[in-house]
């Protein structure tokens, strides 16, 4: 949250933090030491909206990542059950069910991805004649 300025304020830096942290506007005013009311009216600054929604971009895309990185866990795990000679059979066929129907999400996913790519490249070109 650097790049704010003096402007922005510590406390201000605080309270994008503590808002992430706790439970609701009370605990978190609570936290950085200033009214319940203070923390709603800084709420309502453009500066401060942009600063949370930063914060709470950056914190889901850790979030995200963290989800990624346990993928590969996941897909082994349903790869072992699927092969496992004491797995019940309609274990071994939920788990098939759950590789088939991810993998072809994500296909879909991908070939939605190309084709938003395409339209925007498309309106790009339309935009510049």
């Amino acid at each position: 949250m650097k790049g704010h300025g003096t402007k922005f304020g510590r406390k201000k830096e605080e309270a994008v933090a503590a808002l992430l942290t706790q439970r609701n506007i009370e605990e978190a005013a609570k936290t950085i030491g200033v009214a319940p009311n203070t923390l709603l009216k800084w709420m309502k600054l453009p500066e401060f909206q942009k600063a949370y929604r930063e914060a709470r971009r950056a914190a889901h895309g850790q979030s995200i990542a963290r989800l990624q990185q346990a993928t590969s866990a996941a897909v082994s795990t349903l790869l072992k059950v699927m092969v496992d000679p004491n797995t019940p059979a309609s274990t071994k066929v939920r788990a098939a069910d759950s590789v088939l129907d991810h993998s072809a999400k994500a296909i879909e996913l991908e070939d939605i991805d190309a084709r938003v790519t395409e339209l925007e490249r498309a309106a790009e070109l339309s935009q510049k004649r």
